[in-house]
């Protein structure tokens, strides 16, 4: 039988010498090698996407991977693939390090400077490990979830955005529906949980930040059962006491809960440290949360730049949620989408922080009105998410039946009908108010447009004027009627619709030919008689000289 073959190998001389082993051990298919963590537990899921078959039976990890330690990578892979089998490459052979592999979910332990033998019989042991869990899969556990559920971390762009509501909506939510869920609050520093579900608790994550190997009975004793059937494990009250929840034993934490609960929500915060970036690197799904307000949307840029950079999440596979959403804002979720090059959740948080303040302020958001355009958007995102469970897959609780009543509320308008109908309630609203403007604006319009009508008109007053007593100069000279030359000039200078109220007066000033025009403003347009004048006065020396235009 093939045996597929995967290492996970930072180290070149490591992957030459390897590779050549593989090569010769019989009925082997080496995959090409992955170099990093996380391009490790892609593959991975990407294969186990597909079909359980479609995994490796056997994935061997050197001591030198990165940027997750060696130990706590196989027990994410031992955790989320249980059909694989995992070898640990390591130059140290001790039976401390073989206990503590062990322990993580090593199947094997292979010695530096590698040998045929040992390889061999190493990776023979983990394949025929791996094809009789496949067998006892068969019927039909699928891989990539692990033994336990989805584990989802809502992470905040920058605070105040609401990354809290939304991950405590998100588990009330699931558990309304009849999952059993988690939620991890990893905000180590100022972590709100408790503030919002109205809870009081002395134990908190860093109580399980020095126990090795973290059971169901000491997890019972470290998080909170709330009174709407979420699990919650809780920030420290003291945040300086933070710094003991390192990368090490957030991995645990978050493993020990996905094998407990059907759903994990973990609350991330704002700042970034080693404990909820691990958290977002397991999570199935990453949420950030921003508002749409340039500096939201800039600090989102920054979180997923970094996340690339450290090698955390990569930004096509993190969502975006849209909080606080109006069609008044200039940003708006397709912009947010270019800008951060992420994927941007169909469902938007609308803007209504009245609906939330009365639950706010009493610390329970459990209460939360079901009406609330806010509350139905976030469990909208809930199903977005998949994390809803089917009708037929939970009995008919209370809570049940009032998530059947929030669907039913939306009825033929489809799974977001309520938050549309909201939407179209604030179009007509607009609507009514553009209205009620539109008199005022078409005032404002009629009164600039007079202005214009009224200076324009002017102007032409003093270039017929000009144009008048620049003729009746010349016409003097020469002996001809300088008045008709005057009035004639004056009038072939003014437009047909100004013509008719036309009125000239020209005569000689002390050697200076002098014309004077008198033109009425039109009311709004050309031909309608305002009963405003406008005079024009211009000269021109009768010698051929000509004086400006007053």
């Amino acid at each position: 039988m093939t045996t597929r073959i995967l290492p996970a190998i930072g180290d070149a001389d490591a992957v030459r010498s390897l590779t050549s082993l593989i090569g010769q051990l019989p009925d082997a298919e080496p995959a090409l090698p992955v170099t990093d963590s996380t391009a490790l537990l892609d593959t991975l899921a990407q294969l186990a996407a597909e079909s359980i078959d479609e995994l490796p039976e056997v994935v061997l990890v050197h001591e030198r991977i990165g940027p997750v330690p060696a130990l706590d990578l196989i027990r994410e892979v031992a955790l989320r693939f249980p059909a694989v089998g995992v070898v640990l490459i390591t130059s140290d052979a001790s039976a401390g390090l073989f206990s503590a592999a062990m322990d993580a979910g090593a199947r094997g332990l292979v010695g530096l400077p590698l040998g045929y033998e040992e390889l061999a019989a190493r990776v023979q042991s983990a394949a025929s490990w791996s094809h009789g869990v496949r067998r006892h899969l068969a019927g039909g556990q699928e891989a990539s979830g692990g033994p336990g559920g989805t584990v989802v971390t809502v992470t905040g762009a920058k605070g105040g955005v609401g990354a809290t509501l939304t991950a405590v909506q998100l588990a009330l939510a699931a558990r309304a529906s009849g999952r059993s869920v988690a939620l991890l609050d990893l905000d180590l520093q100022s972590g709100d949980v408790a503030s919002y579900l109205d809870v009081q608790f002395r134990r908190s994550v860093v109580d399980l930040a020095g126990i090795g190997d973290i059971g169901t009975r000491v997890l019972q004793d470290a998080v909170f059962s709330h009174p709407t059937g979420v699990g919650l494990l809780l920030a420290p009250a003291e945040g300086e006491r933070g710094e003991e929840v390192t990368d090490r034993v957030a991995r645990q934490v978050i493993g020990a809960l996905r094998g407990r609960y059907e759903v994990v929500i973990v609350d991330c915060g704002t700042q970034m440290n080693g404990a909820n970036a691990a958290a977002v690197e397991l999570a199935d799904r990453a949420l950030l949360v921003v508002t749409p307000d340039v500096v939201a949307v800039r600090a989102a840029k920054r979180m997923v730049r970094m996340w690339d950079r450290l090698q955390i999440r990569k930004a096509e596979e993190t969502l975006t949620v849209v909080n606080r959403n109006s069609r008044l804002t200039e940003i708006q979720p397709p912009l947010v989408e270019r800008i951060t090059g992420t994927r941007v959740a169909k469902t938007v948080i609308p803007s209504q922080y009245k609906e939330l303040q009365a639950a706010v302020d009493a610390g329970r958001m459990q209460d939360l009105d079901s009406r609330s355009t806010v509350k139905q958007a976030l469990w909208g995102l809930a199903a977005e998410l998949g994390l809803l469970a089917g009708p037929a897959e939970t009995p008919p609780t209370p809570a049940r039946k009032a998530l059947t009543r929030f669907q039913g509320d939306r009825g033929a308008l489809g799974p977001f009908g309520s938050f549309r109908r909201r939407m179209s309630d604030d179009t007509g609203a607009a609507s009514l108010e553009f209205a009620g403007l539109a008199p005022l604006i078409l005032a404002v319009v009629a009164i600039l447009w007079q202005c214009v009508l009224f200076g324009y008109t002017w102007s032409l007053a003093g270039n017929a004027a000009d144009e008048g007593a620049r003729a009746g100069a010349v016409a003097a000279v020469r002996g001809d009627d300088p008045a008709s030359a005057c009035a004639e000039a004056a009038r072939a200078h003014l437009p047909s619709a100004w013509e008719g109220s036309f009125a000239p007066s020209c005569g000689t000033s002390g050697g200076v030919y002098q014309a004077h025009v008198e033109v009425d403003v039109p009311l709004f347009f050309p031909g309608f008689d305002a009963g405003w004048h406008v005079s024009g006065v211009a000269g021109a020396v009768q010698e051929g000289g000509e004086a400006g235009a007053e």
